[in-house]
Protein backbone atom coordinates (compact mmCIF):
# COMPACT_ATOMS: atom_id res chain seq x y z
CA UNK A 1 0.00 0.00 0.00
CA UNK A 2 2.67 2.03 0.37
CA UNK A 3 4.15 1.88 -2.70
CA UNK A 4 0.65 2.82 -4.32
CA UNK A 5 0.25 5.74 -2.30
CA UNK A 6 3.56 7.08 -2.53
CA UNK A 7 3.70 6.40 -6.43
CA UNK A 8 0.34 6.63 -7.17
CA UNK A 9 -0.17 10.16 -5.75
CA UNK A 10 2.02 12.10 -6.69
CA UNK A 11 2.46 13.15 -10.38
CA UNK A 12 6.32 13.40 -10.37
CA UNK A 13 6.20 9.88 -9.57
CA UNK A 14 3.16 8.60 -10.74
CA UNK A 15 5.29 7.75 -13.86
CA UNK A 16 7.26 4.83 -12.00
CA UNK A 17 4.06 2.81 -12.27
CA UNK A 18 4.95 2.36 -15.73
CA UNK A 19 7.84 0.79 -17.19
CA UNK A 20 8.49 -0.83 -20.25
CA UNK A 21 10.35 -3.97 -20.92
CA UNK A 22 14.13 -4.38 -22.99
CA UNK A 23 12.16 -3.83 -26.07
CA UNK A 24 10.76 -0.81 -25.15
CA UNK A 25 6.78 -2.18 -24.83
CA UNK A 26 5.22 -0.74 -21.93
CA UNK A 27 4.65 -3.21 -19.10
CA UNK A 28 1.32 -3.31 -16.34
CA UNK A 29 3.79 -2.31 -13.26
CA UNK A 30 1.39 -0.26 -11.70
CA UNK A 31 -1.96 -2.84 -12.36
CA UNK A 32 0.73 -5.39 -10.66
CA UNK A 33 1.28 -3.26 -8.13
CA UNK A 34 -2.67 -3.02 -7.50
CA UNK A 35 -3.54 -6.58 -8.51
CA UNK A 36 -1.01 -7.43 -5.44
CA UNK A 37 -2.40 -5.18 -3.34
CA UNK A 38 -6.05 -6.44 -4.02
CA UNK A 39 -4.94 -10.13 -2.93
CA UNK A 40 -3.28 -8.80 0.35
CA UNK A 41 -6.61 -6.89 1.57
CA UNK A 42 -8.35 -10.68 1.06
CA UNK A 43 -5.86 -12.53 2.73
CA UNK A 44 -6.27 -9.88 6.20
CA UNK A 45 -9.61 -9.88 5.15
CA UNK A 46 -9.85 -14.16 5.51
CA UNK A 47 -7.25 -14.15 8.03
CA UNK A 48 -8.96 -12.10 10.36
CA UNK A 49 -12.30 -13.88 9.84
CA UNK A 50 -10.77 -17.48 10.55
CA UNK A 51 -9.26 -15.50 13.97
CA UNK A 52 -12.33 -14.90 14.65
CA UNK A 53 -14.02 -17.78 14.00
CA UNK A 54 -11.74 -19.85 15.94
CA UNK A 55 -11.29 -16.86 18.83
CA UNK A 56 -7.42 -16.63 18.28
CA UNK A 57 -6.08 -13.24 19.68
CA UNK A 58 -4.78 -11.22 17.02
CA UNK A 59 -0.89 -10.16 18.04
CA UNK A 60 -1.01 -6.86 19.54
CA UNK A 61 1.87 -5.86 17.58
CA UNK A 62 -1.15 -5.54 14.43
CA UNK A 63 -1.08 -1.91 14.18
CA UNK A 64 2.73 -1.66 14.61
CA UNK A 65 3.17 -4.25 11.42
CA UNK A 66 0.51 -2.28 9.45
CA UNK A 67 2.85 1.42 9.99
CA UNK A 68 5.68 -0.44 9.23
CA UNK A 69 4.96 -2.38 5.98
CA UNK A 70 3.70 0.78 4.73
CA UNK A 71 6.32 2.67 5.71
CA UNK A 72 8.75 0.18 4.22
CA UNK A 73 6.65 0.48 0.47
CA UNK A 74 6.91 4.27 0.57
CA UNK A 75 10.29 4.24 1.42
CA UNK A 76 11.38 1.65 -1.41
CA UNK A 77 9.19 3.09 -3.79
CA UNK A 78 10.58 6.55 -2.99
CA UNK A 79 13.96 4.93 -4.29
CA UNK A 80 12.38 3.85 -7.30
CA UNK A 81 10.01 1.11 -9.20
CA UNK A 82 13.30 -1.32 -8.95
CA UNK A 83 13.81 -0.63 -4.92
CA UNK A 84 9.97 -0.76 -4.80
CA UNK A 85 9.71 -4.32 -6.31
CA UNK A 86 13.11 -5.52 -4.36
CA UNK A 87 11.09 -4.80 -1.33
CA UNK A 88 8.21 -6.88 -2.95
CA UNK A 89 10.63 -9.76 -3.48
CA UNK A 90 12.11 -9.84 -0.33
CA UNK A 91 9.00 -9.62 1.82
CA UNK A 92 7.38 -12.75 -0.42
CA UNK A 93 10.52 -14.39 -0.24
CA UNK A 94 9.76 -14.52 3.51
CA UNK A 95 6.25 -15.16 3.30
CA UNK A 96 6.44 -17.75 0.84
CA UNK A 97 8.85 -19.35 3.70
CA UNK A 98 6.17 -18.42 6.66
CA UNK A 99 3.84 -20.25 4.98
CA UNK A 100 5.51 -23.49 4.06
CA UNK A 101 6.49 -23.76 7.78
CA UNK A 102 2.80 -23.11 9.09
CA UNK A 103 1.72 -26.12 6.31
CA UNK A 104 4.59 -28.46 8.04
CA UNK A 105 3.59 -27.37 11.65
CA UNK A 106 -0.19 -28.03 10.33
CA UNK A 107 0.45 -31.75 9.88
CA UNK A 108 0.38 -32.05 13.39
CA UNK A 109 -3.35 -31.09 13.32
CA UNK A 110 -5.59 -33.67 13.97
CA UNK A 111 -7.12 -34.86 10.64
CA UNK A 112 -10.66 -35.52 11.31
CA UNK A 113 -11.06 -31.45 12.07
CA UNK A 114 -13.20 -30.29 10.06
CA UNK A 115 -11.55 -26.69 9.84
CA UNK A 116 -8.20 -28.69 9.08
CA UNK A 117 -8.28 -29.41 5.56
CA UNK A 118 -9.90 -25.64 4.84
CA UNK A 119 -6.79 -23.80 6.64
CA UNK A 120 -4.41 -26.09 4.78
CA UNK A 121 -5.96 -24.69 1.43
CA UNK A 122 -6.23 -21.52 2.39
CA UNK A 123 -2.42 -21.55 3.43
CA UNK A 124 -1.36 -22.64 0.38
CA UNK A 125 -3.41 -20.79 -1.79
CA UNK A 126 -1.99 -17.65 -0.22
CA UNK A 127 1.35 -19.15 -0.04
CA UNK A 128 0.89 -19.10 -3.86
CA UNK A 129 -0.34 -15.89 -4.11
CA UNK A 130 2.94 -14.47 -2.02
CA UNK A 131 5.17 -16.33 -4.76
CA UNK A 132 3.38 -15.44 -8.11
CA UNK A 133 3.83 -11.59 -6.50
CA UNK A 134 7.89 -12.48 -5.84
CA UNK A 135 7.70 -13.94 -9.44
CA UNK A 136 5.71 -10.67 -10.65
CA UNK A 137 8.80 -8.59 -8.52
CA UNK A 138 11.40 -10.28 -10.51
CA UNK A 139 9.86 -9.87 -13.81
CA UNK A 140 9.38 -6.23 -13.23
CA UNK A 141 13.46 -5.60 -12.06
CA UNK A 142 13.46 -5.79 -8.77
CA UNK A 143 16.80 -7.44 -9.09
CA UNK A 144 18.50 -4.26 -10.81
CA UNK A 145 17.98 -1.95 -7.90
CA UNK A 146 20.75 -0.48 -6.24
CA UNK A 147 22.65 -2.28 -3.90
CA UNK A 148 20.02 -5.07 -4.55
CA UNK A 149 21.75 -7.99 -1.98
CA UNK A 150 22.30 -5.70 0.89
CA UNK A 151 18.18 -4.05 0.09
CA UNK A 152 16.79 -7.43 0.29
CA UNK A 153 18.97 -9.14 3.24
CA UNK A 154 18.11 -6.26 5.29
CA UNK A 155 14.10 -6.30 4.32
CA UNK A 156 13.84 -9.85 4.86
CA UNK A 157 16.10 -10.16 8.19
CA UNK A 158 13.44 -7.42 9.30
CA UNK A 159 10.84 -9.59 7.99
CA UNK A 160 11.50 -12.87 9.96
CA UNK A 161 12.46 -10.63 13.27
CA UNK A 162 8.58 -9.20 12.97
CA UNK A 163 7.35 -12.63 12.35
CA UNK A 164 8.99 -13.69 15.36
CA UNK A 165 7.84 -11.10 17.62
CA UNK A 166 4.04 -11.29 16.59
CA UNK A 167 4.09 -14.75 17.09
CA UNK A 168 5.15 -14.15 20.83
CA UNK A 169 2.92 -10.89 21.55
Amino acid sequence: MGQMFILGHDRRTRPLLQVSDPSGRATSYGNNIQEMWDQEKKHLLVMDKLQLQHRIRPTILTEVAKVAGFGLGAVTALMGKEAAMACTEAVETVIGEHYDDQLVEMESLPHDHPSVPLLKEVVKEFRDDELEHLDTAVENFSQQAPAHALLSSVIGAGCKVAIELCKRM
